[in-house]
Formats: structure tokens, sequence, C-alpha cells
């Protein structure tokens, strides 16, 4: 059976029919089977085997379960003996064990019982297609991705709107995003093998599952987006170049030229048209329908003709680049002036202007270009470096081939825009790079048509890869089961996902109904900043924490690039435009709060858990090992589960006690340890202390308590909890108050072994400096919404530093008690001391902030109580119950010390009895009790001062002192505080 950490158990516990068995392959030249063979001599019931088929073998084949080979000195009936048998592994480890360390779902191997038949079937292995390379493989998807329709038909205009210096600034700002996102992405594409999703899988397991199906989400619909932008472009182009394809009447503009020439101003009036918007609608739903089709029924085949769309891409490329430095000699128009110095000068500086939509200059328009808008333009022209994230499972080496791939596909068009801005800033004047929508087509060798069709493939390949790619992002995020709402779009392994196809296909359509390029453009940067902030946060989590499990093969990174590379997405977003950041925010923070809400638990092991480690470290490491300031104390209370007596089947734990974990702490902060111990052989047990971990954690989470569960197995309770009291906790974080409950029914149930095990604890406790408080009438406790009216009465005994105290306060911070007052009982020798007593505790409460009523009772010395004991109250029997009891039990001592020839024993330890003193600790302990049946009969709790177990005294005793103590209260707090304060006067 395959264990949670990827080991195997021993055969010895899964198989005890069939005795110790071996699972191991068999091998052949013919074909695949599973040998089944026994390690003991004895005999057992045979066990037949079907044969195996696989898609290779013919009718004709050899039966391979016949006389296996093994070679000729190896006995058929005889397994071979492991050589690493001394670490109980079996030959499986190197089949399952390597798998499930890398996430693959790999079944767990069943036990035959004796009788049944075997029955192994094995598939034919998975023909592997061909790997791609760091060229194939990552290289030209990037490149195909990241040019594209902008630089066909934007470009230009761009450097004639921002001019040459602004538009070098453009690109390299934005070529820095990018570049430094591809880091970044490398560093982590690089950390481990990768899954389906992309980016959202890199994201989603740095930054947890919230995060990553947060920016997820975005990046699906920035993809989605995307595949309009392209069909918008590929259509813009064609009516361009077919004016008469058009149903609707094309836009004509007016744009007025002025040229100076020999000392006269000349005005020249150009008529520039534009396709109509109802065209580009018409023709780009059409469009996006054939392509959906394509979609659904040839996925494979896009796949294979991808590379193939990148052809028309370089070669347009190259005749761009030809006509422009043959411009001076083969073309005529008066805008275009082949490259001269003069041109360059001229178009230098920026000349930012009011455009119509579709981006003609019009002193009327309604649109303003600046910088900050034609970042939001250009950015969509860097975008596609995730492309070789998306295909790492068809890469030879992922290792190796996304980062360079990658970082050398951003370089190349880098650089391509660099020297694309110079050169187009010095081929036309700026009327013609702001009116000439087409002018890469006018100005290209030998036809304007080759970069027609150029652009179409390209912008159409695209659009395929982003209506592709778009559904495996959404089919990947429902395939991980966190959100239920993605349900629906789940896929089997190898499937196609056609809901998400169809999802994906109608937001297309959609944005493609608004028909404006310029409109889109923005939304698609928004979602993609979003999603390349998330990688470089994800970078600068996991580089900033350097766990043990981040070794990137790619070493070229650091965590402050990461964060530039994140605070310039962001700063990018916001020269964009700040309202569309604040709402791309908003829809991921929305994702996110619905992710947190409604998702299920996912465990990734993402960064922010990291995160929180250190930041306990360091905040542990912090605090030191020297005592907490009073001002600083919070109690952490160690809640001792382990009832005295038993509960229900499958209740871990006193229903009342987290609600009463909750009363100690303010406002909820601080931390509780609910611990629990089971008596018996660790060895045998373990498994059943991992279960009533789990039922306590389960129980503490019901309970909406903040708290941790720990299960101890021990020989005895007082075993386990002498252990727990010295190990429990780290430095300064361990519990400083045991809680546990009243054992009212050690006398009713006959349990003689409670008294010495409580007393053992509250000694433990006292010797470890560790605060008690003991609940008696834990099950009238009350509930978080039971409210309680009357008072907190605190019969305050003896200095604890201020425990009582701080425990009444703690208690009117909740709202079951709020509607309650504090009185402070304190307990005087004499008359005269009664009323110094009384102005001191008061003057005491003040300082502390503390509203209290002071009461003040006299209580005589013992000897001048002896005689007033008689009077008959409610403990008057109880109290002569524990004398005859006691009476009773030490004639018993006696009597078996007499026998034995020993010493007076008890709980197997000497003792020494002084019955006047056992006598004396009988009245206190009556006179306590009635005085608290005579002040607080109606109190909503009760809190009085722990006696400790006098030395030398039987726990047997002790238990009847403290029976009397609490004998007809019906809600009582025994506490007792230990050595420091945990109050303080001062601020």
């Amino acid at each position: 059976m395959m264990m949670e950490s990827g080991e195997i158990e021993s055969a010895d516990d899964e198989m005890p029919s069939l005795g110790r068995q071996q699972y191991r392959p068999v091998v052949s030249h013919e074909g695949s089977a599973v040998q089944i063979q026994s390690m003991e001599s004895r005999s057992f019931p045979e066990i037949s085997l079907k044969p195996i088929r696989t898609a290779s073998h013919t009718e004709n084949a050899p039966n391979t379960l016949e006389g296996p080979s093994h070679g000729p000195d190896v006995p058929n009936n005889f397994p071979r003996e492991s050589k690493l048998e001394l670490f109980g592994f079996d030959s499986l480890v190197n089949i399952l064990g390597l798998k499930s360390m890398t996430g693959e779902h790999v079944p767990t191997p069943t036990s035959p019982r004796d009788g049944d038949e075997v029955s192994v079937v094995l598939g034919s292995p998975k023909v592997v297609g061909p790997k791609s390379g760091t060229l194939m493989g990552v290289f030209v998807p990037c490149l195909q991705n990241i040019l594209g329709i902008i630089y066909y038909i934007r470009f230009s205009w761009i450097v004639g709107m921002a001019g040459i210096g602004e538009g070098l600034l453009l690109v390299a700002f934005c070529g820095c995003c990018t570049f430094l996102t591809s880091i970044s992405l490398s560093a982590i594409a690089t950390n481990g093998a990768m899954k389906g999703g992309g980016p959202y899988y890199l994201i989603g397991r740095a930054l947890g599952p919230e995060v990553g199906v947060s920016i997820g989400l975005c990046f699906f619909l920035g993809t989605a987006v995307a595949g309009a932008m392209y069909v918008l472009g590929a259509v813009e182009t064609f009516l361009d170049a077919v004016p008469g394809a058009g149903f609707f009447r094309e836009t004509v503009t007016l744009v007025s030229n002025s040229t100076a020439a020999n000392g006269t101003t000349t005005e020249v009036i150009t008529m520039v048209s534009t396709p109509s918007l109802h065209d580009l609608q018409v023709y780009g739903v059409v469009v996006a329908i054939l392509l959906c089709f394509i979609v659904f029924g040839g996925v494979k085949m896009i796949n294979r003709v991808a590379p193939a769309f990148l052809i028309p891409v370089l070669f347009s490329l190259f005749c761009i680049y030809i006509g422009i430095f043959s411009a001076s000699r083969s073309n005529d128009s008066s805008g275009i002036t082949g490259l001269r110095s003069q041109t360059f000068k001229d178009n230098w500086s920026s000349d930012y202007q009011f455009t119509t939509n579709a981006g003609i200059p019009d002193p009327e328009g309604p649109i303003y270009w600046n910088f900050n808008a034609l970042v939001g333009l250009f950015f969509p022209a860097v975008t596609g470096i995730m492309a070789g994230s998306n295909r790492s499972a068809s890469l030879k080496d992922t290792q190796r081939s996304i980062p360079v791939g990658t970082l050398a596909a951003t370089l190349v068009t880098s650089s391509l825009y660099l020297i694309s801005v110079i050169l187009f800033g010095s081929l036309a004047t700026r009327e013609e790079l702001l009116t000439n929508r087409l002018l890469t087509a006018e100005v290209a060798w030998p036809s304007p048509s080759i970069i027609y069709v150029g652009i179409v493939l390209s912008t159409l390949g695209a659009a395929l890869q982003s209506l592709t790619g778009a559904p495996r992002l959404l089919a990947a995020i429902a395939n991980d089961d966190i959100l239920p709402v993605l349900k629906y779009f789940k896929v089997t392994e190898g499937g196609e996902p056609h809901l998400a196809t169809l999802f994906t296909a109608f937001i297309c359509i959609s944005c493609v109904l608004i028909g404006n390029l310029d409109l889109i453009t923005p939304t698609i940067t928004m979602f993609f900043l979003l999603c390349y902030a998330g990688v470089n946060l994800s970078c600068f989590l996991l580089d900033l924490l350097d766990a043990p499990s981040w070794r990137p093969r790619w070493r070229f990174h650091h965590w402050s690039l990461s964060l530039v590379g994140a605070l310039l997405c962001i700063v990018i977003m916001l020269l964009i435009s700040w309202s569309f950041t604040v709402v791309s925010f908003a829809l991921a923070s929305l994702i996110y709060y619905y992710v947190s809400i409604q998702g299920k638990a996912g465990d990734w092991g993402d960064g922010f858990k990291s995160a929180y480690f250190q930041l306990a470290l360091r905040s542990l490491r912090s605090l030191g090992a020297n005592q907490v300031h009073p001002k600083n104390w919070y109690p952490i209370p160690l809640i001792f589960c382990r009832p005295w007596g038993k509960l229900p089947e499958n209740v871990p734990c006193h229903p009342k006690l987290a609600d009463f974990a909750n009363c100690m702490k303010k406002k909820g902060r601080g931390m509780s340890i609910f611990v629990s111990i089971l008596d018996g052989d660790y060895h045998e047990l373990a498994e059943d202390a991992k279960t009533a971990c789990h039922q306590l954690s389960t129980y503490i989470d019901y309970k909406r308590c903040e708290a941790v569960a720990e299960i101890i197995v021990a020989p005895s309770m007082a075993d386990g909890f002498r252990g727990i009291v010295q190990i429990m906790g780290l430095g300064n974080l361990k519990p400083n108050i045991v809680v546990m409950r009243y054992p009212e029914i050690w006398r009713r149930e006959n349990l003689t072994e409670i008294p010495s095990t409580f007393v053992s604890i509250i000694n433990d406790c006292i010797i470890a400096n560790k605060a008690v408080v003991i609940v008696k009438g834990l099950d009238e406790w009350p509930g978080e919404y039971q409210k309680q009216f009357g008072t907190i009465d605190l019969y305050w005994i003896v200095r604890d530093g201020g425990l009582m105290l701080l425990l009444s306060q703690l208690l009117l911070t909740k709202e079951s008690f709020e509607g309650c007052k504090i009185q402070v009982f304190c307990i005087a020798e004499e008359d005269t001391d009664a009323e110094v007593l009384k102005t001191d505790v008061k003057k005491f409460l003040y300082d502390l902030r503390m509203q209290a009523e002071v009461i003040v009772i006299t209580m005589k010395s013992w000897e001048s109580n002896v005689d007033n004991v008689g009077q008959q109250d409610e403990s008057t029997e109880a109290f002569a119950g524990a004398q005859h009891r006691i009476a009773e039990y030490l004639a018993e001592m006696k009597e078996t010390a007499k026998r034995e020839g020993k010493s007076l024993m008890a709980d197997g330890k000497p003792v020494v009895v002084n019955e006047q003193q056992v006598d004396k600790f009988l009245y206190t302990t009556l006179k306590l009790n009635s005085t608290i049946l005579r002040y607080s009969r109606m109190a909503a709790v009760v809190l009085v001062s722990l006696p400790p177990p006098p030395s030398n005294h039987p726990a047997y005793f002790y238990m009847e002192y403290m029976d009397i103590l609490v004998e007809n209260v019906p809600r009582l707090l025994i506490v007792r505080g230990y050595r420091r304060d945990v109050v303080t006067l001062f601020t």
C-alpha cells in the first residue's frame, strides 16, 4: 500500500493470508507480465494468472507466463533476493517511489486473496511524440506571439505620435518589464517539473491556490480578449487591402497638413478612409466562429502547422526592411522621404494630439494621446513570453529551453522594435506616419500584398493559439477542483475542453462586437500586466525566503530584480489608466475573496506558508528566552482534554472546553493547545493517535477556536502529562496555563486512581512554574450566546501575580459575561486588619484600571473556629463524611503498614500523617466553602485560589479537601498563579 510519504508498506501488514509476497516484473521479449511469488517455503493455494495482451502482441505470440526467463542460475519458483532488503524496500520502489515524488498518480498494488484469480492487464506503452527543442519549442512560439498585429498596423503610427526619442523610451520601458518577467519565469520554471496551466500553475504553486486562481482567471480573460484583438486586426487589414469587400460605407476623415516652401505656406487636405465599424463587426464575428470550428475539429492539425505561421511573418519582415532601405528610389509618395537625417530630426520629438476612434488626427477628436496611453496601446506588442512555458510538456529539456528560448525571443524582439523606431522615424514625415495606417505595406518590397498576406496569416495564427490556449488554461484551473463553480469545465487527461472552448468563443465574439482595436488593447494590457506582476512576486517571495526546496537551475536571478519587475508592472498599469488598474485589482480581489470563501482548501506548499514559517521563526527568536514583560503577557492555555471518565464515541473533547478556552482570550487573540493522552505503547497506538489528532483538530475548527491539537501516547496519564509540561512549546511560546476539568465523578464512579493522577498533575505544574485553572461545573458553562447576569466573585486569598484579576477582566470582554460586575473578596485574619486591607486593595485595583467592589471578610484563626464548626449549613454533612472516610483510609494504611512491617505508604510513596493538621485543613476548606455559599450563591462564576497539595499527605486526603471546597458551588474556577506577575501598574 502506498503511504503518504511515498513509502511502500511491508507486505506483512497487507497480505497476512499469503505470507510475504513480492511483486516484480517478469523480463520478457514478447510481452508484459507481472509475476507474484511467495517468499516463504510453505505452500499456498495456486494463483492462476491470465495471459496479458498488449497492443503489440499477436495471437501467435508465446505466453510469457509460462517459464519466465530469469537466467540459467535462478529457479522459476524462487524470487531473486533483494540487495536492499535491509531498508525494507521491495522491487516496486523504482517504479512507484520516484513517480510519487513527482506528483504522478500511481495505482497502489493490491493483494490477492486465497483462491482468487489474478488478472493483470497492462496497456501498451504510450507512444511519446517527438519532443521539441529550444528553437521550435520555445523561441519560435514566443517570437510568433510577440510579433503580431501591433507591429504591422500600429507601430509606425506610435512612432509618429511619440517621436523617435520617446518611442525608444517606450520600447525600452515595456521591454524591460517583459525582460525582468522572463528572468523570474526562468527561475520558477527551472525549479521543478511543470504541469498544464502555464503561468497559473507557476503562480498558484508559489503564492497559493487563491492567488493562483484569481490571477489565472484574469490571465484567461486576457488571452480570450487577445484572440478578439487578433481577429479584428486580421479583418481590418483585409478591408484596407480590399476596400470593395465592405458591406457598409467607409468612414472618410479630412486631414489638413501645412507645408512651407520658398516662404509660402501651402495647406494640403488629405482624405483618409477607414473601414466601417459594422464591417469590422460582421467580418470579425464570422472569422471568430470559423476559428472556433477549426479549434473544435483540428487542434492537432493546428499544433502541427503552427511553426508554418512564422514563415510569412519572417518573410514579411524581410520585405519591409528591403523596402525601407530602397524607399527613396522606388516610391514617389511625398510623405515617404527615404532614410534621411532631416526626417530623423523632424520626428525626434513627440506630437501628442487628439484623434478619432480610428487613430486619425482630428482637433475635435474624442481621444487625446499621451505617453501613458501609448504604453497601453503598445504593450500587447511585447506580450507572448508565456508561450514557451505553456508548452513545457512537449520540451526535451524544460530546464534549459524555457529560460534560453524565452529570453532570446525577448531580446530579439526588443532589439527589432528599437531598430524599427529609428528606421520608421527616418523614413517618412510625421503626417505620413499618422495617416498611413499600413505604411509597412506601402514601403514593402516588391508588393504591398505580401504584407497583407503576412498580417492576415500571422494574426489568424495568433488568434488560433489564443482560442486554443485559453480553454486549456480554464480547464487546468477547473481540474484543480478549487472552485466548485468551474466543475463544468473539467476535462479528463488527454480530453478536449469543449465547454471551455465555447465559453472562450463567447468572450471572444463579445469583444469582437466592440469593433475597436484601440479600446480592446488596454484591457489586454491590464490582464497581462497583472499576470506578469504575479510571476515576479512569486519569484521575489521564493527567492527572498530561500527555502531548501528553492533550487532553480537558472542561476541568473535575484529577488531585487523580481521586485523591480513587479513594481514596474504596477507602475505601467497606473500609467495606462488608474481606473482600469483599480478595476483589474478589484476583479482579482473579488475572485480571491470568492475562492477563499467558496473554494476548497488546497495545500500546494506555496510561498506564503514558507513566509509564515520564516516569520514565526524570526518572531520566536526575537522573543528570546527571557520572561515576557507583564504588559506583553498573553495567556497560552494548555487545554487538557483527557476526561475524568469516558466521553461518547467519536467525541474527542468535552464540548464546553473550547468555549472556556475562548473566554481566556481577549478578542480571540492568542493560541491554545488542546492535548490528550492515550494510555499504552506508542508503536501500537501510533495510528490511533493520528486519528484522534485529526478528530480533535476537526472539533477545534468546528468550535472556531484558534488552537492546535496534540495527542501524546504514554504508559500512563501522569507520565504523559509530565512529559508534556516539560517539552510542549518553543521558547516563550510555551503554554503558561494548564486548564483541566475538576474530577467530580471520581468517588461516584469509584475511580480510585484519579486522586494520585490529579495531585501529580498539580505538583508537576507547580514544579514547572505553570499556572493552573481547574474548572468545576464545566457542564453548566455558558455557550457563546448565553447571557449571564449577576457577579463574578473573586476570593483572593494568596498572591498569584494578578492572574485571577486578569481572568475576571477577560471574562468581561465576552458577550456571555459582559453584563456582570466583579466583586473581590479578601480574607483578613483579624478585624483590625480589615479596613487597611480594603483600602490597599481598592488602590491597587484603581492603579490596574479595574473596576470592582472590594469586600473584606474576617476569618478567625483555626483555634477560634473549632468551636463554631457545628453550625448547621449545607457543607456540614460533607464535612462529616470526609472525616469518616479519611479515618477509615488512615486506619487501613496503618493496618497495612503494620502487617508488612513498613512505614505508612500511599500511592507507592512513604507519607507522614499529622492527624491534627488533616483536621485543620478540613476545617479551613469547610469555612471557605461556607463563606462562598453565603456571599456568592447567585454569582455567575466564582474564582478561588487553589491550595497546593500538602507535602507528605496522601493524594486521597487532598481530594477530600478539594471536594469540601467545591461542595454545592455550581460554577467554580480554582486558580493558582505562578512565580511572576501578569499585570502591571505602569504604562
